[in-house]
């Protein structure tokens, strides 16, 4: 009888045992998810501070460039952006983007354009920097398709860049790709 009651003594101390150790679990548990909460809020926060830096530091510069007056550094500020970000590879990229990533109105940019390149116009600017890429791509990647060379340098389809390179060299993608491998 003692042996019974010797383990009944036990068993209800491991039941509280059991029962303590569910209470501070449940209390790791919760203090885990409220770190894990606040861990959260903190990289979210610092998400959200870099993206506001990002955006004070992009005001300040469009403002710069809106500012400027000296045709000269704004066609060196294009240029520079243009090699750093390489925007006219995107479709959508067209002469009112390429102002509001300067930071500047679209009057200025067309002025500035009839004044210092030989492209009459900013689209016609990007339309080049789009027909140069082609053939660059033509040139260095002779397995890609032209549907690829068309999306890879940013034209919205295969006959418009047909008709560009055309205009610029005189010949189809085709021919020109041929050009090039018969002279290996």
């Amino acid at each position: 009888m003692e042996t019974i009651k010797k383990l009944q003594d036990e068993n209800a101390l491991l039941k509280a045992e059991v029962e303590r150790l569910k209470d501070e679990m449940v209390r790791l548990v919760s203090r885990n998810l409220d770190l894990s909460e606040r861990l959260e809020y903190d990289v979210e926060l610092r998400r959200r501070t870099e993206v506001a830096r990002e955006i004070i530091e992009g005001n300040l510069e469009r403002q710069r460039n809106a500012d400027l007056k000296d045709d000269g550094q704004l066609m060196a500020i294009i240029e520079m952006r243009v090699e750093k970000e390489r925007p006219h590879l995107r479709p959508d990229f067209d002469s009112a983007a390429l102002a509001e990533m300067l930071g500047v109105s679209q009057a200025r940019l067309v002025q500035l354009f009839r004044h210092q390149t030989i492209h009459r116009t900013p689209d016609a600017y990007i339309d080049n920097l789009r027909t140069l890429a082609a053939l660059r791509l033509l040139r260095e990647h002779p397995n890609y398709t032209i549907a690829v060379v068309a999306e890879e340098a940013g034209f919205s389809n295969v006959r418009t860049l047909q008709r560009r390179i055309q205009e610029a060299i005189g010949m189809s993608p085709v021919d020109y790709r041929l050009m090039l491998t018969r002279d290996l």
